[in-house]
Protein backbone atom coordinates (compact mmCIF):
# COMPACT_ATOMS: atom_id res chain seq x y z
CA UNK A 1 0.00 0.00 0.00
CA UNK A 2 2.69 2.60 0.76
CA UNK A 3 4.96 1.21 -2.49
CA UNK A 4 1.10 2.13 -4.40
CA UNK A 5 0.74 5.36 -2.44
CA UNK A 6 4.20 6.11 -3.38
CA UNK A 7 3.88 5.31 -7.09
CA UNK A 8 0.35 7.63 -6.69
CA UNK A 9 2.27 10.07 -5.40
CA UNK A 10 4.95 10.28 -7.79
CA UNK A 11 2.02 9.82 -10.26
CA UNK A 12 0.60 13.02 -9.17
CA UNK A 13 3.92 15.16 -9.23
CA UNK A 14 4.87 13.76 -12.61
CA UNK A 15 1.48 14.45 -13.69
CA UNK A 16 1.62 18.49 -11.84
CA UNK A 17 5.37 19.17 -13.36
CA UNK A 18 3.64 18.08 -17.29
CA UNK A 19 0.53 20.74 -16.62
CA UNK A 20 3.00 23.29 -15.34
CA UNK A 21 5.11 22.53 -18.36
CA UNK A 22 2.02 22.85 -20.83
CA UNK A 23 0.60 25.91 -19.15
CA UNK A 24 4.11 27.45 -19.53
CA UNK A 25 4.67 26.03 -23.90
CA UNK A 26 0.72 27.60 -23.93
CA UNK A 27 2.05 30.78 -22.38
CA UNK A 28 4.80 31.23 -24.89
CA UNK A 29 2.44 31.22 -27.80
CA UNK A 30 -0.29 33.21 -26.76
CA UNK A 31 -1.31 36.74 -28.33
CA UNK A 32 0.80 39.67 -27.21
CA UNK A 33 -1.14 41.48 -24.67
CA UNK A 34 -0.84 45.02 -23.76
CA UNK A 35 1.75 44.30 -21.47
CA UNK A 36 4.10 42.20 -24.08
CA UNK A 37 3.72 45.05 -26.22
CA UNK A 38 5.00 48.26 -24.12
CA UNK A 39 8.14 45.40 -23.39
CA UNK A 40 8.90 45.87 -27.12
CA UNK A 41 10.05 49.74 -26.52
CA UNK A 42 13.14 49.57 -29.10
CA UNK A 43 10.54 48.95 -32.07
CA UNK A 44 7.87 51.50 -30.92
CA UNK A 45 10.69 53.72 -30.80
CA UNK A 46 11.21 53.60 -34.41
CA UNK A 47 7.64 53.64 -36.02
CA UNK A 48 6.31 55.84 -33.08
CA UNK A 49 8.00 59.39 -34.77
CA UNK A 50 6.03 60.33 -37.33
CA UNK A 51 7.02 61.07 -41.06
CA UNK A 52 9.64 58.51 -40.50
CA UNK A 53 10.59 54.63 -41.51
CA UNK A 54 13.37 51.97 -40.31
CA UNK A 55 15.34 51.19 -43.16
CA UNK A 56 15.45 47.45 -44.54
CA UNK A 57 19.22 47.28 -45.09
CA UNK A 58 20.40 48.25 -41.07
CA UNK A 59 17.57 49.30 -39.54
CA UNK A 60 18.37 52.93 -39.40
CA UNK A 61 15.80 55.19 -38.73
CA UNK A 62 15.15 57.96 -42.48
CA UNK A 63 13.30 60.35 -43.33
CA UNK A 64 12.01 61.46 -46.63
CA UNK A 65 13.38 64.19 -48.77
CA UNK A 66 10.12 65.41 -49.99
CA UNK A 67 11.18 63.41 -53.37
CA UNK A 68 10.35 60.15 -53.16
CA UNK A 69 12.11 59.84 -56.59
CA UNK A 70 15.27 61.04 -54.79
CA UNK A 71 14.70 58.48 -51.80
CA UNK A 72 14.72 55.25 -53.63
CA UNK A 73 17.56 56.25 -54.98
CA UNK A 74 19.15 57.13 -51.63
CA UNK A 75 17.91 53.83 -50.71
CA UNK A 76 15.02 54.66 -48.91
CA UNK A 77 15.23 57.97 -47.65
CA UNK A 78 17.86 60.39 -45.77
CA UNK A 79 18.91 58.57 -42.89
CA UNK A 80 18.60 60.81 -39.41
CA UNK A 81 21.32 62.16 -38.14
CA UNK A 82 23.13 62.74 -41.34
CA UNK A 83 24.27 65.41 -44.04
CA UNK A 84 22.41 65.70 -47.60
CA UNK A 85 24.64 68.31 -49.51
CA UNK A 86 23.29 69.52 -52.64
CA UNK A 87 26.06 70.77 -55.09
CA UNK A 88 24.05 73.81 -57.06
CA UNK A 89 23.70 74.38 -60.42
CA UNK A 90 25.02 76.85 -62.27
CA UNK A 91 22.38 79.51 -62.38
CA UNK A 92 20.82 78.05 -58.76
CA UNK A 93 17.40 77.45 -60.21
CA UNK A 94 16.94 73.90 -59.57
CA UNK A 95 18.80 73.24 -56.23
CA UNK A 96 15.97 75.46 -54.24
CA UNK A 97 13.46 73.42 -55.06
CA UNK A 98 15.15 69.94 -53.95
CA UNK A 99 15.73 72.66 -50.44
CA UNK A 100 12.36 73.63 -50.53
CA UNK A 101 10.77 69.94 -51.05
CA UNK A 102 13.08 68.57 -47.76
CA UNK A 103 11.70 71.73 -45.92
CA UNK A 104 7.62 71.31 -47.01
CA UNK A 105 7.68 67.82 -46.04
CA UNK A 106 8.93 68.98 -42.47
CA UNK A 107 5.36 70.96 -42.29
CA UNK A 108 3.35 68.05 -43.68
CA UNK A 109 4.41 65.59 -41.18
CA UNK A 110 5.03 67.68 -38.45
CA UNK A 111 8.73 68.07 -37.73
CA UNK A 112 10.38 71.13 -36.41
CA UNK A 113 12.40 73.16 -38.76
CA UNK A 114 15.42 74.99 -38.49
CA UNK A 115 15.80 77.26 -41.75
CA UNK A 116 19.37 79.56 -42.23
CA UNK A 117 20.29 81.48 -44.89
CA UNK A 118 22.41 84.49 -45.67
CA UNK A 119 20.39 85.74 -48.90
CA UNK A 120 16.68 85.25 -47.77
CA UNK A 121 14.38 85.62 -44.94
CA UNK A 122 13.65 82.36 -42.92
CA UNK A 123 9.58 83.28 -43.61
CA UNK A 124 9.81 84.36 -47.34
CA UNK A 125 11.44 80.86 -48.02
CA UNK A 126 8.57 79.02 -46.23
CA UNK A 127 6.31 81.21 -48.43
CA UNK A 128 7.52 80.02 -51.20
CA UNK A 129 6.96 76.34 -50.18
CA UNK A 130 5.18 73.68 -52.58
CA UNK A 131 1.99 73.05 -51.88
CA UNK A 132 1.73 69.38 -51.15
CA UNK A 133 -0.51 66.98 -52.98
CA UNK A 134 -2.61 64.61 -51.06
CA UNK A 135 -5.05 61.48 -51.52
CA UNK A 136 -7.32 62.64 -54.21
CA UNK A 137 -6.11 65.71 -55.17
CA UNK A 138 -3.21 63.68 -56.88
CA UNK A 139 -4.75 61.92 -59.37
CA UNK A 140 -6.63 65.37 -60.56
CA UNK A 141 -3.50 67.86 -60.28
CA UNK A 142 -0.46 65.31 -61.61
CA UNK A 143 -3.14 63.10 -64.03
CA UNK A 144 -1.91 65.91 -66.84
CA UNK A 145 1.97 65.76 -66.43
CA UNK A 146 2.48 62.26 -65.24
CA UNK A 147 0.28 60.75 -68.94
CA UNK A 148 1.41 63.46 -71.23
CA UNK A 149 4.54 61.94 -71.01
CA UNK A 150 3.36 58.56 -71.73
CA UNK A 151 1.30 59.33 -74.84
CA UNK A 152 4.76 60.23 -76.42
CA UNK A 153 5.86 56.30 -75.77
CA UNK A 154 2.24 54.14 -76.50
CA UNK A 155 3.92 52.38 -78.87
CA UNK A 156 6.50 49.81 -78.34
CA UNK A 157 8.15 49.43 -81.31
CA UNK A 158 9.79 53.00 -80.89
CA UNK A 159 11.51 52.00 -77.38
CA UNK A 160 15.05 50.45 -77.28
CA UNK A 161 14.47 46.21 -76.25
CA UNK A 162 17.23 47.05 -73.59
CA UNK A 163 15.30 50.19 -71.84
CA UNK A 164 12.55 47.87 -71.47
CA UNK A 165 13.81 45.73 -68.97
CA UNK A 166 15.05 48.76 -66.53
CA UNK A 167 13.00 49.52 -62.95
CA UNK A 168 11.15 52.65 -63.40
CA UNK A 169 11.62 55.81 -61.18
CA UNK A 170 8.32 56.16 -58.92
CA UNK A 171 6.98 58.80 -60.28
CA UNK A 172 3.18 58.47 -59.02
CA UNK A 173 1.31 60.29 -56.39
CA UNK A 174 0.89 58.07 -52.62
CA UNK A 175 -1.39 58.33 -50.27
CA UNK A 176 -0.75 61.17 -47.76
CA UNK A 177 -0.47 58.45 -44.84
CA UNK A 178 2.48 57.39 -46.82
CA UNK A 179 6.48 57.70 -46.23
CA UNK A 180 7.13 60.59 -48.85
CA UNK A 181 4.97 63.39 -50.22
CA UNK A 182 4.49 64.70 -53.83
CA UNK A 183 4.19 68.55 -54.37
CA UNK A 184 2.73 70.86 -57.04
CA UNK A 185 5.42 73.65 -57.41
CA UNK A 186 2.88 75.76 -59.08
CA UNK A 187 1.11 76.37 -56.19
CA UNK A 188 2.12 77.69 -52.53
CA UNK A 189 1.78 75.77 -49.49
CA UNK A 190 -1.35 76.61 -47.32
CA UNK A 191 -0.29 79.54 -44.87
CA UNK A 192 -2.63 77.75 -42.24
CA UNK A 193 0.00 74.84 -42.41
CA UNK A 194 2.68 77.12 -41.89
CA UNK A 195 1.00 78.44 -38.87
CA UNK A 196 0.45 75.72 -37.53
CA UNK A 197 4.20 74.52 -37.83
CA UNK A 198 7.16 75.21 -35.68
CA UNK A 199 9.97 76.57 -37.26
CA UNK A 200 12.98 78.55 -36.08
CA UNK A 201 14.61 80.87 -38.41
CA UNK A 202 18.56 81.84 -38.68
CA UNK A 203 19.07 85.41 -41.03
CA UNK A 204 22.64 85.78 -41.03
CA UNK A 205 21.96 89.80 -41.26
CA UNK A 206 19.79 89.70 -38.82
CA UNK A 207 22.68 87.77 -36.39
CA UNK A 208 26.25 89.54 -37.13
CA UNK A 209 26.16 93.64 -36.58
CA UNK A 210 27.64 95.41 -39.76
CA UNK A 211 29.25 97.95 -36.63
CA UNK A 212 31.36 94.88 -35.62
CA UNK A 213 35.01 95.02 -36.27
CA UNK A 214 36.56 91.82 -37.52
CA UNK A 215 39.63 90.18 -38.14
CA UNK A 216 40.58 88.47 -41.11
CA UNK A 217 40.75 85.43 -39.14
CA UNK A 218 36.86 85.53 -38.66
CA UNK A 219 35.83 85.24 -41.85
CA UNK A 220 34.19 81.85 -39.50
CA UNK A 221 32.35 84.39 -37.20
CA UNK A 222 29.18 83.50 -39.34
CA UNK A 223 29.77 79.65 -39.02
CA UNK A 224 30.41 80.18 -35.12
CA UNK A 225 26.87 81.81 -34.58
CA UNK A 226 25.17 79.36 -36.73
CA UNK A 227 26.45 76.66 -34.60
CA UNK A 228 26.05 77.99 -31.32
CA UNK A 229 22.11 78.57 -32.82
CA UNK A 230 21.68 74.85 -33.97
CA UNK A 231 23.40 73.81 -30.89
CA UNK A 232 20.90 75.69 -28.49
CA UNK A 233 18.32 74.45 -30.40
CA UNK A 234 18.67 70.64 -30.25
CA UNK A 235 19.60 71.09 -26.61
CA UNK A 236 16.88 73.41 -25.65
CA UNK A 237 14.17 71.24 -27.26
CA UNK A 238 15.50 68.07 -26.77
CA UNK A 239 16.40 66.38 -29.77
CA UNK A 240 19.21 64.86 -28.27
CA UNK A 241 17.56 63.11 -25.71
CA UNK A 242 18.81 64.55 -22.64
CA UNK A 243 14.83 65.17 -21.38
CA UNK A 244 13.55 62.30 -20.19
CA UNK A 245 10.41 63.93 -19.56
CA UNK A 246 9.85 64.41 -23.11
CA UNK A 247 7.53 61.52 -24.24
CA UNK A 248 6.77 62.31 -27.69
CA UNK A 249 9.70 62.74 -29.83
CA UNK A 250 10.21 64.65 -33.02
CA UNK A 251 12.66 65.12 -35.83
CA UNK A 252 14.41 68.42 -36.56
CA UNK A 253 15.47 69.23 -39.86
CA UNK A 254 17.96 71.55 -40.65
CA UNK A 255 18.07 73.45 -43.59
CA UNK A 256 21.28 75.79 -44.55
CA UNK A 257 20.87 77.45 -48.03
CA UNK A 258 24.16 78.64 -49.94
CA UNK A 259 26.53 77.54 -47.68
CA UNK A 260 30.27 78.49 -48.65
CA UNK A 261 29.14 81.44 -50.80
CA UNK A 262 30.50 85.26 -50.03
CA UNK A 263 27.23 85.67 -48.56
CA UNK A 264 28.42 83.66 -45.76
CA UNK A 265 31.84 86.05 -45.38
CA UNK A 266 33.59 82.92 -46.98
CA UNK A 267 36.76 83.15 -49.18
CA UNK A 268 37.08 79.77 -51.15
CA UNK A 269 35.16 80.75 -54.00
CA UNK A 270 37.69 83.44 -55.22
CA UNK A 271 40.78 81.92 -53.49
CA UNK A 272 42.82 78.74 -54.63
CA UNK A 273 45.61 79.11 -51.75
CA UNK A 274 45.03 75.39 -50.23
CA UNK A 275 44.48 76.35 -46.17
CA UNK A 276 44.20 72.57 -44.12
CA UNK A 277 42.01 74.75 -41.13
CA UNK A 278 39.24 76.27 -43.48
CA UNK A 279 36.53 77.03 -41.28
CA UNK A 280 33.67 75.62 -44.06
CA UNK A 281 35.55 72.05 -43.01
CA UNK A 282 35.45 73.06 -39.76
CA UNK A 283 32.34 74.01 -39.37
CA UNK A 284 31.15 71.15 -41.16
CA UNK A 285 32.94 68.33 -38.83
CA UNK A 286 31.55 70.08 -35.68
CA UNK A 287 28.07 70.03 -37.54
CA UNK A 288 28.03 66.10 -38.32
CA UNK A 289 29.05 65.61 -34.03
CA UNK A 290 25.90 67.50 -33.56
CA UNK A 291 23.39 65.90 -36.25
CA UNK A 292 24.98 62.53 -34.86
CA UNK A 293 24.10 62.82 -31.47
CA UNK A 294 20.69 64.26 -32.01
CA UNK A 295 17.04 63.00 -33.99
CA UNK A 296 17.84 65.37 -37.16
CA UNK A 297 18.56 65.40 -40.64
CA UNK A 298 20.44 68.55 -42.95
CA UNK A 299 20.25 69.62 -46.18
CA UNK A 300 22.51 71.83 -46.97
CA UNK A 301 22.96 73.57 -50.81
CA UNK A 302 26.67 74.77 -51.97
CA UNK A 303 27.65 76.71 -55.48
CA UNK A 304 30.74 73.76 -55.81
CA UNK A 305 30.92 75.14 -59.11
CA UNK A 306 32.37 79.03 -57.96
CA UNK A 307 35.10 77.35 -55.76
CA UNK A 308 38.49 77.25 -57.45
CA UNK A 309 40.17 74.78 -55.28
CA UNK A 310 39.32 70.93 -56.09
CA UNK A 311 40.90 70.11 -53.04
CA UNK A 312 38.58 71.89 -50.77
CA UNK A 313 35.62 70.14 -52.69
CA UNK A 314 37.24 66.93 -51.90
CA UNK A 315 37.09 67.84 -47.98
CA UNK A 316 33.67 69.00 -48.39
CA UNK A 317 32.02 65.88 -50.27
CA UNK A 318 34.66 63.80 -47.67
CA UNK A 319 32.60 65.70 -44.63
CA UNK A 320 29.10 65.20 -45.75
CA UNK A 321 27.30 61.81 -45.72
CA UNK A 322 25.22 62.05 -48.84
CA UNK A 323 26.26 64.14 -51.93
CA UNK A 324 23.84 64.78 -54.71
CA UNK A 325 25.16 66.82 -57.39
CA UNK A 326 22.56 68.88 -60.16
CA UNK A 327 24.13 70.22 -63.74
CA UNK A 328 21.69 72.11 -65.58
CA UNK A 329 21.35 72.40 -69.48
CA UNK A 330 20.74 75.92 -69.39
CA UNK A 331 23.99 78.02 -71.07
CA UNK A 332 25.86 75.10 -71.99
CA UNK A 333 26.35 73.13 -75.13
CA UNK A 334 23.54 70.58 -74.02
CA UNK A 335 20.80 72.62 -73.98
CA UNK A 336 20.28 72.16 -78.18
CA UNK A 337 21.59 68.76 -78.10
CA UNK A 338 18.48 66.62 -79.58
CA UNK A 339 19.72 64.14 -76.74
CA UNK A 340 18.76 65.82 -73.90
CA UNK A 341 15.74 67.77 -75.74
CA UNK A 342 13.07 66.05 -73.28
CA UNK A 343 15.04 66.68 -70.28
CA UNK A 344 16.04 69.62 -68.03
CA UNK A 345 19.42 68.38 -66.47
CA UNK A 346 21.57 65.92 -65.30
CA UNK A 347 21.43 64.58 -61.60
CA UNK A 348 24.82 62.79 -59.99
CA UNK A 349 24.65 60.70 -57.30
CA UNK A 350 27.77 61.15 -55.64
CA UNK A 351 27.71 59.49 -52.59
CA UNK A 352 25.64 57.40 -50.54
CA UNK A 353 26.39 57.09 -46.59
CA UNK A 354 27.03 53.48 -45.41
CA UNK A 355 26.53 54.02 -41.59
CA UNK A 356 29.28 52.39 -38.84
CA UNK A 357 31.26 52.04 -41.91
CA UNK A 358 35.02 53.29 -43.31
CA UNK A 359 33.90 53.46 -46.61
CA UNK A 360 30.85 55.14 -48.52
CA UNK A 361 29.08 53.33 -51.15
CA UNK A 362 28.52 54.71 -54.45
CA UNK A 363 25.19 54.31 -56.55
CA UNK A 364 25.03 51.79 -59.16
CA UNK A 365 22.92 53.95 -61.11
CA UNK A 366 24.87 56.55 -63.06
CA UNK A 367 22.30 58.21 -66.32
CA UNK A 368 19.96 60.16 -64.48
CA UNK A 369 17.96 63.32 -65.40
CA UNK A 370 15.70 65.76 -64.06
CA UNK A 371 12.79 67.42 -65.83
CA UNK A 372 10.56 70.43 -64.21
CA UNK A 373 7.24 69.93 -65.50
CA UNK A 374 4.64 72.49 -65.10
CA UNK A 375 3.46 71.28 -61.72
CA UNK A 376 6.19 67.97 -60.66
CA UNK A 377 9.86 67.93 -60.36
CA UNK A 378 10.45 64.36 -61.39
CA UNK A 379 14.25 62.18 -61.93
CA UNK A 380 14.14 59.70 -64.87
CA UNK A 381 16.42 57.32 -66.71
CA UNK A 382 18.43 59.21 -69.26
CA UNK A 383 18.16 57.06 -72.21
CA UNK A 384 18.79 57.87 -76.20
CA UNK A 385 16.09 58.94 -77.74
CA UNK A 386 14.18 56.52 -80.77
CA UNK A 387 16.15 56.90 -84.34
CA UNK A 388 14.19 54.17 -86.33
CA UNK A 389 13.19 56.45 -88.98
CA UNK A 390 14.09 56.80 -92.00
CA UNK A 391 13.80 60.91 -92.52
CA UNK A 392 16.58 61.38 -89.78
CA UNK A 393 19.27 62.91 -91.50
CA UNK A 394 23.14 61.64 -91.14
CA UNK A 395 24.27 64.75 -89.55
CA UNK A 396 21.75 64.56 -86.30
CA UNK A 397 22.68 60.53 -86.34
CA UNK A 398 26.47 61.86 -86.01
CA UNK A 399 25.21 64.39 -83.04
CA UNK A 400 23.62 61.39 -81.35
CA UNK A 401 26.91 58.92 -81.59
CA UNK A 402 29.09 62.21 -80.34
CA UNK A 403 26.67 63.27 -77.30
CA UNK A 404 26.37 59.12 -76.31
CA UNK A 405 30.08 59.26 -75.68
CA UNK A 406 29.46 61.80 -72.50
CA UNK A 407 27.26 59.35 -71.14
CA UNK A 408 30.19 56.77 -70.50
CA UNK A 409 29.50 53.17 -69.78
CA UNK A 410 26.39 53.85 -68.20
CA UNK A 411 23.84 54.61 -71.14
CA UNK A 412 26.20 55.07 -74.30
CA UNK A 413 27.64 51.49 -74.60
CA UNK A 414 25.69 50.73 -77.87
CA UNK A 415 27.24 54.12 -79.54
CA UNK A 416 31.09 54.18 -79.97
CA UNK A 417 32.88 56.30 -82.58
CA UNK A 418 30.44 57.72 -84.90
CA UNK A 419 28.36 54.63 -85.92
CA UNK A 420 25.11 54.55 -85.12
CA UNK A 421 23.06 51.60 -84.33
CA UNK A 422 20.05 50.97 -85.87
CA UNK A 423 17.35 48.47 -83.22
Amino acid sequence: MAAAATCSTGTRSTGSVVAAASRNSVTSFQRRGPRASGTDSGCSRLVSIAGTRPSVRNGQLLVSTGLPALDQLLGGGLAVGTVLLIEEDKYNIYSPLLFKYFLAEGIVTGHTLLVASAKEDPADILQELPAPLLDDNCKKECDEDIYNHKTESNIKMKIAWRYQLLPKMEARPVSSSRFGHYYDVSKRIPQELIEASKWHGFFLPEKISSTLNLEPCSLSHSYIKLLQFIQNIIYEEGFDGSNPQKKQKNILRIGIQNLGSPLWGDDICWTENCDSNHSLTKFLYMLRGLLRSSLSACIITVPTHLIQNKAIIARVTNLSDTVVGLESFIGSEKETNPLYKDYHGLIHIRQIPQLNNLIYDVSDVKDLAFKLKRKLFTIERLHLPPDLSDTVSRSSKQDLAESAKLLGPGCGMTARGKKHLDF
